[in-house]
């Protein structure tokens, strides 16, 4: 029999949060335990695929593993097909349509007030240049809008979807699901991976303001960056969020 140290892989870790792989079962330990909360409940309400919900002993979540590949991962080509972006696009969709959850949304006075401290940390960190964090800081003005909130995933990156061929399998990691903004799943989603979008747009439908989600594109980036940077990501490897960035000028 294997020891169960050999089967244990650390599939994240961080100051806030560390997921682990133990054979077929993720173990999630998060430092604010509210979060497990948040997504369980989540899971039990969203009527997409999601994997099961082994146990729940707070700081520590056990969730069983996603059936299939993950959508792609940023920096990196997608392994997957259109069509599996198509049906990622019409899985996103169905999530929206569904009853809002019972908790609130984020709040947009704080993701202004955040978005204001971040660009001024980049520009005096010298981490990317004044005029670059101007700009982008510019188009992402666009997401501070009226809009009606659905039930959204809250963090949805490509490694976050898991498909079999051209179907969604699984959709892991809702921890910051809750009331939001639609337009704000899907740039999470394509962010990085641009020539997707269309694809997405196909099943998810066309009714979407494509100039909000690239406004998200430019605001998810410079939020993320001084994180990413103090809990040892590189924004800066191509294909990533200062790429996106830069992409915008």
């Amino acid at each position: 029999m294997q020891p169960v140290a050999d089967q244990v892989e650390v599939i994240v870790a961080h100051s806030e949060r560390a997921t682990l792989r133990v054979g077929d079962v993720f173990l999630k330990v998060d430092a604010h335990p509210t979060r497990t909360g948040v997504e369980v409940q989540a899971m039990a309400l969203a009527p997409i695929p999601t994997p099961p919900v082994l146990w729940r002993k707070p700081p520590v979540l056990a969730i069983g593993v996603a059936t299939g590949t993950a959508l792609g991962r940023l920096g990196e080509p997608s392994p997957a097909s259109p069509a599996a972006w198509t049906a990622t696009g019409a899985a996103i969709r169905t999530l929206h349509e569904a009853p809002l959850p019972p908790w609130p949304g984020p709040d947009v006075d704080g993701i202004a007030a955040d978005l204001k401290r971040e660009c001024e940390w980049l520009i005096s960190s010298g981490a990317l240049p004044a005029e670059l964090v101007k700009r982008n800081r510019e188009i992402a003005r666009a997401v501070f809008r009226p809009y009606p909130p659905v039930f959204a995933h809250g963090d949805l990156q490509i490694t976050h979807v898991f498909v079999v061929g051209d179907e969604v399998t699984g959709v892991i990691d809702w921890s910051e699901a809750s009331r939001g903004d639609p337009l704000h799943d899907l740039a999470t989603l394509t962010l990085g991976h641009e020539e997707h979008l269309d694809d997405v747009l196909a099943g998810y439908g066309t009714d979407v303001d494509v100039e909000v989600i690239r406004a998200w594109w430019s605001a998810r980036s410079l939020l993320a960056a001084r994180w990413l940077i103090e809990h040892g990501f590189d924004p800066d490897s191509p294909g990533c969020e200062f790429d996106v960035l830069r992409a915008r000028m």
